[in-house]
């Protein structure tokens, strides 16, 4: 829900009742991810997706339904080899779809607006809701914001037991410190309600940085592709007359400044990605000694192969270990045969995303290989009892 929740914050502030229908689990070859959401308000005006188009309109109809008799609903949809004309995804897989209505009034409406509006703000928060259990707790929900996510509480709560409300709002929190969205599953002792439970856990975080270090014409390239990827782009240069806002229109922030200098300040993660474009010594010899030693997610260097043996020679002169230069990704980009900056950003961008979700590079055509790749994917977290 939480992936459209710019639009879903406009509907709460117009006071539209609507329900959304939210993707809690999927199997097999499936186009969309766990919190991929499609939401109609009562005028039938729908956003989002779960699908991509193979069960949209079943979904529409749920959601009809769902607004007018105020039930949540857990349906399940796949492939269907007896007819293959009955609603179902044509690409082989299996999802698992939970719709909440939230209309004036309902219990549920205060806590996903809360969400809603945190999400919408740039702030984080995670979204647990009931999925399957005891009919009367299907879509109750509590959010926890990043002020909270020690496990003190949220806001909210399922109404079974003050202790559920207590585990959940920790295991959210966890959710949301790797910035994950998934299930959550809770044995019926755990559960202090007489069943076991599973638990959707959305989590919304601000959008992962890239900072470009080099403002030439393959950097603007980047910034573009960067921002049409959903990052927070910056680009930095030390050299004024190039780094101007002229120059990089679409960057989110344009910083004049020595690159490692700008590093050793500046606050990165684990989603980060950094590209170095520069392919000057003096620059990148401090900047890449300093990445290489982050806990970030990538980190290329552009430049051509005797660039880079020289450029790694260096670095090793200043004390970069032979596990730190194995982070560096350079030549960067993909073998795309790119020669244009357009052609090398869609190169660098490629290996970005590979490398962010475990993807080979190599063509789908003739491999057997799966289509969709989750590196940071995980089973569901199962809690036995509580303490």
């Amino acid at each position: 829900m939480l992936d459209i929740a710019d639009e879903l914050h406009r509907w709460v502030e117009q006071g539209r009742d609507f329900a959304v229908a939210t993707v809690v689990a999927v199997g097999g070859s499936a186009p969309r991810r766990p919190g991929a959401a499609l939401a109609v308000d009562a005028d039938g005006t729908a956003i989002g997706s779960v699908s991509g188009g193979c069960v949209e309109g079943a979904v529409y109809d749920l959601c009809q339904q769902a607004l007018e008799d105020g039930e949540s609903v857990l349906e399940r949809f796949g492939y269907s080899d007896e007819d293959a004309f009955a609603v179902g995804l044509t690409c082989g897989g299996v999802i698992d779809i939970l719709v909440t209505p939230v209309r004036a009034g309902d219990p549920v409406r205060t806590v996903v607006a809360a969400a809603l509006e945190a999400a919408a703000k740039g702030r984080s928060a995670a979204l647990a809701r009931i999925v399957s259990g005891p009919r009367e707790l299907l879509g109750r929900a509590l959010v926890v914001g990043s002020e909270d996510s020690s496990g003190q509480g949220g806001f909210g709560g399922f109404g079974a037991h003050p202790e559920l409300d207590r585990t959940i709002a920790a295991e959210a929190g966890a959710f949301l410190d790797a910035g994950r969205t998934g299930t959550l599953e809770i044995g019926e002792q755990g559960s202090r309600c007489g069943a076991p439970l599973t638990v959707l856990v959305e989590s919304s975080v601000p959008p992962p940085r890239m900072i470009v270090f080099g403002a030439i014409d393959f950097a603007s390239a980047l910034v573009r592709v960067g921002k049409f990827l959903g990052y927070q782009v910056t680009v930095c240069d030390a050299r004024p007359v190039f780094a101007t806002k002229a120059r990089f229109p679409e960057a989110d922030e344009i910083v004049v400044e020595w690159p490692h200098r700008y590093l050793e300040r500046t606050e990165v993660d684990a989603r980060t990605v950094l590209c170095v474009l520069t392919h000057d010594a003096k620059f990148d010899v401090p900047l890449l000694r300093l990445a290489l030693r982050l806990p970030v997610a990538y980190v290329g260097a552009m430049g051509s192969r005797r660039t880079h043996l020289d450029r790694n020679e260096r670095l090793r002169e200043v004390g970069v270990t032979e596990l730190e230069l194995a982070r560096l990704r350079s030549p960067i980009g993909l073998d795309l045969g790119a020669r244009t900056p357009e052609e090398t950003a869609l190169s660098i961008a490629a290996e970005i995303v590979a490398s962010r979700r475990g993807g080979s590079g190599v063509s789908l055509t003739g491999a057997h290989t799966p289509i969709h790749h989750d590196a940071a994917s995980e089973p569901a977290r199962r809690i036995g009892s509580v303490a």
